[in-house]
């Protein structure tokens, strides 16, 4: 499957809701008629978007919320979390947007609109041996989903897809997703400054120019709240992750799927590294990464730098996709050698689109000293 972070979900968006948007401009909401895939898949025209070309000045907390000018962008979080008994708990929530053209839409119709938001919602249960994902699609309009600045005089930032919300508040995120039994209400609170990724928060994704994305991670987020399951709510603390791009334009055609790590060690540093697979089975020459130690210091992390060997793998009964679970992760310039296991093996979104995103245990050593943490992985491609 030719696939990649945003691509893969924020194109099943567009599959499901493209006509949608067409008929509930004069209809209204009942209406929901079947997409053509030939015709979402087509349309890669760039014209009338920003593309990331060169880094910018950030500006936050404005940057936390929406960027028109451009095709698509994310908010994603994920984190690992426990009860007061130790029983731990993994999640993801992620809010993603697409537009599907440029330029404001034409007014008369509160249903019009030029945006799609998709959003996925999962809880790993360790003890139980459960994985639930769930997924929802909207329109960015008539307030059913959105992402804007809130609160002009606080600049506070709301991102949400019907009742799924991520709010900031300058200080702290709060973030919320109830479905079908399985409910989640975290705050959460920075550890430490947030990182621009690759060239001052452009991140290259292939050689061709504006390939890339703006990107920036809060790696360390003090988390605490209730987490809800059929066997009951949970008192819950932990540290959480957040992933922030945006961007216009597609990957390169061989490219097939990615490899993301992003990984907290106990002795308080950050590691996240993606390697972006290629169809003759090598990895792409601009994969790379970040490690940020307990001090702050950050180092730059290219493909070369990192050694990744998968271990044991585990088949999906619903894709027949076979994925690495265990993984060997090795940074020999910083004596760093870590041993990643999933938490559970069957942590594979059976949504739109398959693709395995889980939380994962690490061990090892890192500047060789033993090192315990935790972590997320997020498999695309297989």
């Amino acid at each position: 499957m030719n696939a990649w972070r945003p691509l893969l979900v924020l194109l099943a968006a567009a599959l499901l809701l493209a006509a949608l948007v067409q008929r509930l401009e004069t209809t209204g909401p009942a209406a929901a008629p079947n997409a053509a895939l030939s015709a979402v898949m087509g349309a890669d025209d760039t014209a009338g978007f920003t593309r990331a070309l060169a880094p910018r000045q950030f500006r936050f907390p404005a940057d936390h919320g929406a960027h028109p000018d451009f095709r698509s962008e994310w908010w994603y979080f994920t984190g690992n979390l426990a009860a007061p008994d130790g029983r731990h708990f993994g999640y993801q929530l992620t809010l993603f947007r697409f537009a599907l053209g440029a330029g404001k839409p034409v007014t008369g119709s509160a249903w019009r609109t030029r945006d799609v938001y998709m959003a996925h919602f999962a809880i790993t249960d360790t003890a139980a041996g459960e994985f639930k994902s769930f997924e929802r699609y909207a329109r960015g309009a008539a307030g059913i989903a959105g992402a804007d600045v809130v609160d002009g005089a606080t600049e506070a930032v709301g991102i949400w897809l019907d009742d799924w919300r991520l709010d900031f508040d300058g200080q702290a995120w709060r973030i919320v997703a109830d479905e079908t039994g399985y409910a989640l209400a975290l705050t959460l609170r920075p550890e430490r400054p947030l990182v621009l990724q690759g060239q001052d928060g452009l991140s290259q994704k292939s050689a061709a120019p504006g390939n890339a994305s703006y990107y920036y991670s809060m790696t360390r987020l003090a988390s605490s709240g209730t987490l809800t399951t059929p066997a009951g709510s949970f008192s819950v603390t932990g540290r959480s992750w957040l992933d922030r791009e945006w961007s216009t334009s597609a990957l390169s055609r061989d490219q097939i799927g990615w490899d993301w790590f992003a990984l907290q060690l106990d002795d308080g540093s950050d590691l996240m590294f993606y390697r972006i697979r290629r169809a003759d089975g090598g990895a792409d020459p601009v994969s790379a990464g970040t490690l940020v130690e307990a001090g702050g210091r950050i180092t730059r992390l290219a493909l070369d730098d990192v050694r990744l060997r998968p271990g044991a793998s585990w088949t999906s009964p619903d894709s027949g996709a076979s994925y690495p679970v265990d993984w060997r992760l090795a940074i020999p310039g910083t004596d760093t050698h870590l041993t990643l296991r999933a938490r559970l093996p069957q942590q594979e979104h059976a949504l739109s689109f398959n693709y395995w995103e889980g939380a994962v245990s690490v061990s090892g050593r890192h500047r060789g000293k033993p090192i315990t943490g935790a972590g997320y992985v997020e498999l695309t491609g297989y």
